[in-house]
């Protein structure tokens, strides 16, 4: 089933309208060993051209040893160069002609086709000087650029496949009164399929026989397992609980929920805005501006006494100056070094415009189960009567609780370790299923368990526990109580438990002026207890896993940029159409491939981290920019002889000097991000 679904995604973001087209990517179909491998050989034979070039020889006064042949090392090894290293700018460059975006690309392609066809000119007799070292140390440097790049972004497996993989492989089929195990694609509907304790469920369907509790957290946000009876609806790719199901499947294919939520994702990947980086921009205008000072230097030289090969020359030195090695490295070293610093703080950066937006963010939506909250139950009051005492009312309930599997049993009891309770001692343990259980404790019958405990006994909850009671259930807790000896001794609340650092970030997040805002699928109760906890006004519930992404889309028409924080399948539709999607990285593998940042902690206070990242590294690739493209201002006119007439003209070993500086500098002004202190101190 899965395989088909994805095959129809790639299909659809193949043939879908052009607006749901995906952007060409410059590295698509590039290996990143085999981008290393050209660079090292780039290199080691880009050593020799410098070395026996005359122009380098005349700049710095040495003469390299000679021997037959040495003169045609420029020319052979700066052909070989060319058309080895040079083919990937090339190719890139056809990519950003056909989408009409030239940018860095067609300028690097610009400047190295007219270097060395104008070298190549020059080799068989036409005056001018040769240029095959600026050629080869701008394809040098132009190629370690784009593998830290891609080094830097790494590889992304994709949200789809990790959501095809919630998917079971084999579903227990029932027929002829046995079962039988048959592959996922050969259920249809109407089959009836066993569904035994701790199983994905293979299909949407509707449960015929049995009962028991399903784990939808993954495809609703519902912290709670939901109760399933006879006749309910459940969803492909949940998880059963402790009771088997007899379930009739209803849909398959590409009709279920999860195919949906696929479907989804697909739309929200493919049509994520074709904006570039800042260099790409840079490039774009760089490129423009190379071909009109081009023309017209060789416009205004032609029509003047001076030699035609002074007019090639000036413009064949504009258009390779006018693409500096610096700009090629100006974002992909701040890149590279702001991921490494990230990831040192547990930021994982899957995508790179996610970083550079962040610093933008209007509002930050958060899921709440699993990012807000800790994604299990809690217990976050403990209500005794009078002359009980809390601990003690808690530690009874424990020890009662200890042998039991129940989700919230184990609640209760590591509530009691986290308090460092003693646990008295208990005997003849009994599950009442569906009701709770009981043990016995020094001879008393103690028992703990929810509403339908006291119904069993023909009690009722006493007067003092109405208030704390009525508060719980309206902020949708869950109720269990103390029975001792018959009487109701205390009222145990829990909830899925808020997790301590949340306060914090959303402080911080309100300190610099970015709103918050909360999204769940859980119930009204829920969020607004939360929601209230933390002082979040603005806040969603009962929210469907599509109506996730429809939301975050509604936010983003209003003119907000939005970052959607979560940790589950139901948010990937919404982490991917947010500007930015954060992914808690405990969470699902999916919403982890759909984030375009990971936060390897559960701790809402690395938002924060990330727009102090994301404003330090935007600052730093300006800062390179205006370094890298600074000096045009005064090197383009220069080698267009707007200053001839005084006797000054740039020679373009000169310029290349120049290129090579603002290197340098562009490299160490990257390297001061490594003093950043994400942490508060």
């Amino acid at each position: 089933m899965h395989h088909m679904a994805h095959d129809e995604h790639a299909e659809h973001a193949m043939h879908g309208p052009p607006e749901l087209r995906p952007v060409p990517d410059r590295h698509a179909g590039h290996d990143v060993n085999a981008l290393r491998k050209k660079f090292w050989i780039v290199l080691a034979l880009t050593i020799p051209v410098v070395v026996y070039s005359g122009g380098v020889q005349k700049l710095l006064g040495f003469v390299p040893p000679q021997f037959p042949g040495s003169g045609y090392i420029p020319f052979l090894f700066g052909t070989f160069i060319f058309f080895y290293g040079g083919v990937f700018f090339l190719r890139g460059a056809v990519g950003e002609l056909k989408t009409r975006q030239p940018g860095m690309m067609t300028l690097i392609s610009l400047a190295i086709t007219v270097a060395f066809t104008y070298s190549l000119a020059v080799t068989f007799g036409l005056p001018g000087e040769i240029l095959y070292w600026e050629l080869s140390t701008l394809i040098a440097v132009m190629l370690l650029g784009h593998w830290m790049e891609m080094r830097a972004i790494g590889k992304a497996r994709g949200a789809l496949q990790e959501l095809a993989r919630l998917m079971p492989d084999e579903a227990e089929r029932i027929a002829d009164g046995g079962t039988e195990m048959v592959p996922v694609g050969e259920v249809r509907k109407g089959d009836l399929v066993l569904i035994r304790p701790g199983a994905k469920i293979p299909a949407d369907g509707e449960v015929v026989e049995g009962e028991s509790s399903v784990n939808e957290a993954m495809i609703t946000g519902e912290s709670r397992p939901v109760h399933k009876p006879l006749g309910a609806e459940v969803i492909a790719g949940t998880v059963n609980g402790d009771s088997s199901l007899r379930v009739r499947v209803t849909k398959v294919g590409e009709k279920t929920a999860l195919a949906g939520i696929m479907r989804l994702v697909a739309e929200a990947q493919t049509s994520r805005s074709a904006a570039q980086n800042l260099a790409d921009r840079a490039a774009f205008w760089l490129t423009i501006i190379a071909i009109a000072v081009g023309a017209l230097t060789f416009g205004y030289w032609t029509f003047t006494p001076r030699p035609e090969a002074f007019a090639l020359e000036r413009t064949v030195t504009v258009l390779v100056i006018a693409c500096p090695h610096a700009l090629g490295l100006a974002i992909p070293l701040v890149i590279a070094i702001s991921t490494t610093l990230a990831a040192q703080n547990g930021l994982l950066i899957r995508d790179r415009l996610a970083l550079e937006t962040a610093r933008n963010l209007d509002v930050v939506v958060f899921d709440k189960t699993g990012t807000l909250t800790k994604g299990e139950h809690g217990v976050v009051g403990v209500h005794p009567v009078p002359g009980v005492d809390e601990n003690d009312a808690l530690a009874l309930a424990a020890a009662v609780e200890k042998d039991s599997e129940h989700m919230l049993a184990r609640a209760v009891v590591r509530s009691a370790e986290e308090r460092g309770l003693k646990l008295p001692e208990a005997r003849d343990f009994k599950a009442l299923p569906g009701i709770g259980v009981e043990a016995k404790i020094d001879g008393r019958r103690v028992s703990v368990g929810g509403p339908g405990l006291l119904e069993s006994l023909s009690l009722e909850a006493p007067g003092e526990l109405a208030g704390p009671v009525e508060r719980a259930r309206s902020a949708g807790q869950t109720l269990v109580y103390l029975v001792d000896e018959g009487r109701v001794r205390a009222a145990i609340a829990l909830a899925d438990a808020i997790r301590p650092e949340s306060r914090e970030a959303i402080n911080d997040l309100r300190a610099m002026g970015i709103e918050v805002a909360m999204m769940t699928g859980d119930s009204e109760d829920v969020a607004r207890w939360v929601a209230d906890e933390l002082g979040i006004t603005e806040y969603y519930a009962n929210v469907l896993p599509g109506d996730k992404a429809k939301r975050i889309q509604a936010m983003r028409l209003q003119g907000r940029r939005a970052a959607m924080v979560g940790d589950g399948v139901n948010d990937a539709p919404a982490l991917v159409s947010a500007d930015i999607g954060i992914a808690i990285g405990a969470g699902t593998d999916v919403a982890i491939e759909s984030g375009g940042i990971i936060l390897v902690r559960n701790d809402p206070r690395d938002i924060v981290r990330i727009v102090r990242l994301s404003k330090a590294s935007y600052r730093k690739m300006v800062e390179n920019l205006l370094w890298a493209t600074g000096y045009n201002v005064v090197a383009i006119p220069l080698a267009a002889g707007a200053l001839a007439g005084y006797g000054i003209v740039l020679p373009p070993a000169v310029g290349a000097l120049f290129m090579s500086a603002s290197t340098v500098i562009v490299a160490a002004n990257a390297q001061l991000l490594r003093r950043l202190r994400l942490q508060k101190t």
